[in-house]
Formats: C-alpha cells, sequence, structure tokens
C-alpha cells in the first residue's frame, strides 16, 4: 500500500463504500476568461481531482467524428435549408373534392313505389379531413331535402379510423351511419387530384335514375272537357309567372298634383291586376304598400252596370263585357284603371320575352319619361335711366336694400395712386376753343376720368374743374351694356368724346409713355408708333434742321411705302407668324428695342433675308444710334 501512488481503500467487485481518507470534495473549475471573453473549458478530473474514467468527447463530437466523410477541396457541402412548412388549413384551404353518389331508400307504406333513388353530392374538405352529404332540393318533393350529413370526420370502422380521401374513388359504395352510398362520378378538380397522387381512377358510370320520378315525366292522358278555357290548366301553365309593367300617372294639370310612378303586376294564372306605388326617400307620403289590391278588372261594363252598387257587391262577369287582358297593357300606350290614366313606359325582361313568343312584337322600346329642367330664365334689367352708373342703378334690380357694387380689390390695391396724364384740345367749331387746353387724368384703380382746364389769364374763360372722377362711355355703344373707356384709347392723335365734346389728344406726361412701354401688349399698333414718333422728336437735335422730320414729313411717308412694297413681297411666308413673340422675348425692359447683335441673330433664326435690298433699307430706317433698331416698324412690315 506504501507502494501504491493511488490513496484509499480498493474498490473491489461487489462492494460499494465511501472512502473515509478523501478530504478533497471540489469540481473543477470549468469556466475561464481569454481576452476579456468567458469561455468553457471540458473538465479534466472529476471531484476531488479523480482521473475521470470515462471519453472526454461528447456523444455528439463522437456522432459527428464516426458519420464523417472526407472532405471536399474547398470543405463540407452546405446542407440546403429545409424546406417551408405550410400547415394543411393553409395548403387546402377552399379545396374541396365532390363526389356524386346515389343511396337507395326502402317505401314501405306506397303502393306506387316500392324503392326510391335518391341523388347526393359527397363533399371532402382537403383542409380539415371532414366530409359533408348534401342533396339537392327539388321542388315539390315532399322530402325533407338539403343537408344530410353536416360537415365532420366520418368514422370508417368501429375500430375508430375515418374516412380518408385514399379511400374514395368512383364505383364503389361507402357505408355512412348505416347508408351505403354508391359513388358513380367526380368533378373535374377531384379526377386530376386524385390522379396526381398516384390513384387509379375507375371510369365514371351513370347516375340511377328514381323510378317513380320517371314515370312521372310521362305524358299525362288528354281530357275533352266540355268548357272553352281550361282555368285548371291556366293555373298550373303560368303559376308564378308575372308581367311586370313600369308607369307613370301625370296628374300636374290638377291643383297641387304631380307625376308619380308605379308599378303594375299582371298574373298570367288569373289574370289579375295589382298596383303599387313606388316610394322615394323622404316624398313625405305614407309608405303603404298597395295603390289597388289584386283582382280581375273590368274594362267595358254592360249598359244597365252603370249603377251597379261597387261599394257592396263583387262584380261578376253578368255585369262585365270583357275583362282587361295582357294584350292591354302594352309599352308606348296607356291604360285607365278606376279612374286614373297610367302610361306605360317600360317593361322587365320577361315582359319582352313572352309579348315576343305570344304576340309577335319583336321588340318593347323603352321610353324615357325623366322631364328636363327648363333652362334658367335670364333676368332683364330695366332701361338705364342715366343717373350714375349702370351698375349702382342695376343693385336696385338684385336686392331690397341696394348694396355698393363689388370692385376688384387686387386691381385697386396693385394701382392704387396711379394716374395717367395727358394733354387735349377741344375739337370745336367756335374760334375762342381752339386755344383752350384740358388735362385728362385716367384713374388706373377705379378706371375714372376727370377733366381740368388749367384758367388763363385774360382769356374770358373760367378754368378748373371741367369735369369730376366718373366712368365715360365710349359713343355708339350699347346703353344696356355699356364699353368705358380704357387706357388703350388714349394715345397721342386720339379722339376722345366725352359727353358728345370731342378732345383730341395732343401730348402725354413721362409717366404714360413708360406705362405704355412696359404694357405694349395692350395698345394698338397705331398707338405705339405715337411713342414712337414722340421719341424721335426728343432725340432729334434742335440745331439739326436739314435732318429734322416730321410726322407728316417725307420720312414717314418713304417708311410706309417701303412696308407697303415689303408686305407684297413677302406676302405667306412661313416666318411671319411668331417674329413679334421672338423680338418680345428678348426685349426684357418692353423699350421696343434691340441690339444690333441680337437683331441679327433673331433675323438668322426665323430666315429671313436680310441681304434683300428692301430689308436692307428698312433696317437702316429703323436704326436709332450705333447698335439699337426699333423692331416695331420692321415687325409692321412681315404682319398682314
Amino acid at each position: 500500500m506504501a507502494s501504491n501512488p493511488v490513496h484509499g481503500l480498493p474498490f473491489l467487485p461487489g462492494t460499494s463504500f465511501n472512502d473515509s481518507t478523501k478530504t478533497a470534495f471540489h469540481r473543477s473549475q470549468t469556466l475561464g476568461y481569454r481576452n476579456g471573453y468567458a469561455i468553457a473549458r471540458r473538465p479534466t478530473v472529476g471531484i476531488g481531482g479523480e482521473r475521470l474514467p470515462v471519453n472526454q468527447l461528447s456523444q455528439a463530437d463522437l456522432d459527428e467524428l464516426a458519420n464523417k466523410a472526407p472532405a471536399l477541396t474547398y470543405g463540407e457541402p452546405k446542407q440546403a435549408p429545409p424546406a417551408q412548412f405550410i400547415p394543411a388549413h393553409v395548403a387546402f384551404d377552399k379545396k374541396v373534392l365532390k363526389f356524386d353518389a346515389y343511396f337507395q331508400e326502402d317505401v314501405p307504406m306506397s303502393t306506387e313505389e316500392h324503392y326510391r333513388i335518391r341523388q347526393v353530392h359527397i363533399y371532402y374538405y382537403l383542409e380539415d379531413d371532414s366530409m359533408s352529404v348534401m342533396e339537392p332540393i327539388v321542388e315539390n318533393s315532399g322530402i325533407p331535402q338539403g343537408k344530410l350529413i353536416k360537415r365532420q370526420r366520418l368514422p370508417k370502422n368501429d375500430v375508430g379510423n375515418h374516412y380518408h380521401w385514399k379511400d374514395l374513388n368512383r364505383g364503389i359504395n361507402i357505408t355512412i351511419y348505416g347508408k351505403t352510398f354508391h359513388i358513380v362520378d367526380c368533378d373535374h378538380f377531384t379526377q386530376e387530384f386524385l390522379e396526381s397522387q398516384g390513384i387509379e381512377l375507375n371510369p365514371p358510370e351513370k347516375m340511377a335514375l328514381d323510378p317513380y320520378t320517371e314515370l312521372r315525366k310521362q305524358p299525362l292522358r288528354k281530357y275533352v272537357t266540355p268548357s272553352d278555357f281550361d282555368q285548371l290548366k291556366q293555373f298550373l301553365t303560368f303559376d308564378k309567372q308575372v308581367l311586370r309593367f313600369y308607369a307613370i300617372w301625370d296628374d300636374t294639370d290638377s291643383m297641387f298634383g304631380e307625376c308619380r310612378n308605379y308599378i303594375i303586376h299582371y298574373y298570367l294564372m288569373d289574370d289579375t291586376v295589382e298596383i303599387r306605388e313606388v316610394h322615394e326617400r323622404n316624398n313625405g307620403r305614407d309608405p303603404f304598400p298597395l295603390l289597388m289590391n289584386r283582382q280581375r278588372m273590368p274594362k267595358i261594363l254592360v249598359e244597365n252596370a252603370e249603377t251597379f252598387p261597387q261599394c257592396v257587391l263583387e262584380i261578376s262577369d253578368q255585369e262585365v263585357l270583357e275583362w282587361y287582358t295582357a294584350k292591354d297593357f302594352i309599352v308606348g300606350k296607356t291604360v285607365t284603371i278606376r279612374g286614373r290614366t297610367f302610361f306605360i313606359y317600360d317593361c322587365d325582361p320577361f315582359t319582352r320575352q313572352y309579348y315576343k313568343e305570344k304576340f309577335g312584337i319583336a321588340d318593347l322600346p323603352s321610353i324615357d319619361v325623366s322631364k328636363k329642367e327648363p333652362p334658367p330664365v335670364k333676368q332683364e334689367l330695366p332701361p338705364y335711366n342715366g343717373y350714375g352708373l349702370i351698375e349702382d342703378s342695376a343693385q336696385n334690380c338684385f336686392v331690397l336694400i341696394p348694396k355698393a357694387p363689388k370692385s376688384d380689390v387686387i386691381k385697386m390695391l396693385l394701382n392704387d395712386n396711379k394716374v395717367l396724364r395727358y394733354l387735349a384740345a377741344l375739337e370745336s367749331p367756335i374760334p375762342e376753343d381752339k386755344d383752350r387746353r384740358f388735362v385728362f387724368s385716367y384713374f388706373l384703380a377705379t378706371d375714372m376720368i376727370s377733366i381740368f382746364e388749367p384758367p388763363v389769364r385774360n382769356s374770358g374763360i373760367i378754368g378748373g374743374k371741367y369735369l369730376g372722377r366718373t366712368k365715360v362711355v365710349k359713343p355708339n355703344s350699347s346703353v344696356d351694356y355699356p364699353v368705358y373707356y380704357s387706357p388703350s384709347d388714349f394715345f397721342i392723335g386720339a379722339v376722345i368724346e366725352v359727353f358728345g365734346h370731342r378732345f383730341i389728344i395732343l401730348d402725354t406726361d413721362e409717366y404714360v409713355l413708360k406705362y405704355m412701354e412696359s404694357n405694349a401688349a395692350q395698345y394698338s399698333p397705331e398707338a405705339l408708333l405715337s411713342i414712337q414718333k414722340r421719341f424721335q422728336r426728343q432725340e432729334s437735335p434742335a440745331s439739326d434742321s436739314e435732318n429734322k422730320r416730321t410726322e407728316e414729313g417725307p420720312g414717314v411717308q418713304e417708311l410706309e411705302a417701303l412696308i407697303d412694297t415689303i408686305q407684297k413681297q413677302f406676302k405667306g411666308h412661313p416666318y411671319k407668324d411668331n417674329i413679334c413673340e421672338a423680338f418680345q422675348d428678348q426685349d426684357k425692359e418692353a423699350s421696343g428695342f434691340v441690339d444690333k447683335e441680337m437683331f441679327f441673330k433673331i433675323c438668322d433664326s426665323l430666315s429671313i433675308p436680310v441681304d434683300d435690298s428692301l430689308i436692307k433699307e428698312l433696317i437702316r430706317m429703323c436704326t436709332h444710334g450705333e447698335d439699337r433698331i426699333n423692331y416695331f416698324n420692321f415687325v409692321r412690315a412681315f404682319s398682314h
């Protein structure tokens, strides 16, 4: 024992006891830290430092080493990800197998039939393997039909198994709750599904027919009845067949009358008529369903039946010569019932088909009875009385208490304190009026005009305010729709008629010239020419009396003759359409002048032949200074 390096008592087979000499019972440390990370390590010794007799590798490591295949060149192949799991209630949602089957039912209490064949549909729901049995409803069969077996998992045997879609096929019998169903066929989806699952389907069979039902389909024996018309046959033939007509009752001629819509029902089974009123929402009428109950309607009464007490006795065939029939109700015609005249304007598709087969009327047109609203009555104003402005006088016709007419606030804000002033002379045959001068003030904010005459000493005429602020109507304008003078009507040389007095504009101030240059689009070429002449007079030097040209001088006459010649020569050329817009786009300040370089660029872009002798002469006459060209006269030569 002394030579044995292992301390403790021997452990012999069949004996088990604790080593009383052992003093250390601690476990080896299995956790450690390396570079700040916790790392687990496998223990090499057991409790108290004993050597572990088992393998140091886990069972998973051993299995991995046992099943490890030789590695490939680039490592082990990666396993493909598992297929996505799709539950059955998602994969087979709304997928149902349908089988056509029948079962035989005994009839012990009938002498006409001994058994009955009942046809059913078997539905198999793939999402939860449930089944249901439905029997189609047959009219007047007298048998409770519909859902025979509600949806559930149907037991297959006593062991506890249930029917599966693998158990279903054509030409087999299945027993469900004691009833044996014979499957004869299935739909196309069921056939494709079963074949895709490897099931070989049996050939389809014909559906078994019920003997009693087939017996009833045989033609009935015909009997000759003494009456001309068999009412029972009419009742059986036209049962549940109703002609529907849409009609209106126009009562607008009476006091508080209106046009109301009705539906007329004609029952073919007994030739009765019913009238229903069509109610609209919030029409203010009691919602009673019927205007006239279902009854036979007399069309022509006998002569002695006019005093028949209809309120207490029913009308019989003795009092009526002719009753209303289906031929009396035609779309597009009127029918009088109980003193009311109804106009039939439409019917339903069944009624159209009935009239086509019965009376040979191919098409019954639908008539539009909707009343169009009359056009609004245009309000006419009384004739203008001449006092004040026509806009102020018209307010008396719009409201009981007149209000001031609405003005353009934006225009007043933009043109506030903007006044155009002109110098004018009075056109009068009186010699004393020839030297009188007047100052016209045009207010842009309100389009009003005021006239002031500067007083002249020892003239014998008292000057001052000639006309207060007011709108001046143009001559020859309508009294009801007057046209007032605008800034485009005022230019040098224009004639302004103010309440029977004619004035000729002689001059303007500098602000008017700037305004006309900045708003050249609203002025006529004649007005723009007057500005050009005014600039020519200002730019001509006073000392150069030989080269000075007036408006009526030969220079203007030569220019007009040259423009007329160019218009005749270049008439109809395509570049004359947008020439004015091209020059105005380059003239940002609307001054009427462009640089020579820009001028020739525009002419080159529009393919204008500047090398022509007439065009060169026109450019020379339109040139002002060294680098400026007036394009207004140049544009006039290419406009017609």
